[in-house]
């Protein structure tokens, strides 16, 4: 008989992420007990300013996760716990829209001060509410030999046509804060949606088979 995901090879990953969803999602692969946290102490990001398609997006992504893992590895050898990982994963997840004229337009978090409703507001209004939006999350996985995978996972996500009459009420539950693209599909946010093609956990931070997938590939599961 197969074993589950987290029955299978042991030793501890470290998750090089602040998002207790992340946590919550790597901890439903392999168990809680082998997720250990290490946050890059670099919180600066590569932007996407001037990118103008999404394969330049998911490119930047990927810088994004390998600069975020290569720091984790870099605090982990600095502490002596270097020989305790199995692997060292990092991920980062943007929305991207479509403006007026096509162009893919990135959303990730809303400012962190008074002007995240306002903000909010204007990419429901101007882009979410009106076509369709893409989730992607870059997944890098590093093992301390040198192996690593990485890969870009893409979800599709249609809000209803009467997602409108919600949008207020959203903004007064405080949700949208810290959410990439303003909202989040595992709690209120969901109200919004009518669709989802592809991985649900990849919109809200860790496509859960792929990085199964991606961990198997590297016999850590």
């Amino acid at each position: 008989m197969s074993r589950s995901v987290s029955e299978s090879a042991g030793g501890i990953l470290v998750l090089g992420s602040r998002s207790p969803r992340r946590y919550e999602l790597l901890s439903h692969l392999v168990g809680r007990e082998r997720v250990m946290v290490r946050a890059p102490l670099d919180a600066a990001e590569a932007g996407f300013a001037g990118l103008s398609t999404l394969s330049e997006i998911s490119g930047r992504l990927l810088e994004i996760v390998r600069t975020k893992c290569a720091d984790v590895m870099t605090q982990l050898t600095n502490s002596g716990d270097f020989h305790t990982a199995a692997g060292i994963v990092t991920a980062d997840t943007m929305l991207v829209a479509r403006d007026e004229d096509g162009r893919p337009v990135v959303l990730g978090q809303p400012p962190d001060d008074d002007t995240w409703r306002e903000v909010v507001r204007e990419w429901f209004d101007r882009y979410l509410l009106q076509l369709p939006h893409a989730a992607l999350t870059a997944v890098c996985i590093e093992t301390p030999d040198g192996r690593r995978t990485e890969r870009v996972v893409r979800t599709d996500v249609l809000f209803r046509r009467d997602a409108c009459e919600w949008l207020e009420w959203y903004l007064d539950t405080g949700e949208s804060r810290g959410k990439a693209g303003g909202y989040a599909l595992q709690g209120a946010g969901s109200l919004f949606v009518e669709r989802v093609d592809g991985s649900p956990s990849n919109v809200v931070g860790l496509p859960l088979q792929e990085t199964g997938e991606m961990l198997r590939e590297l016999q850590l599961v």
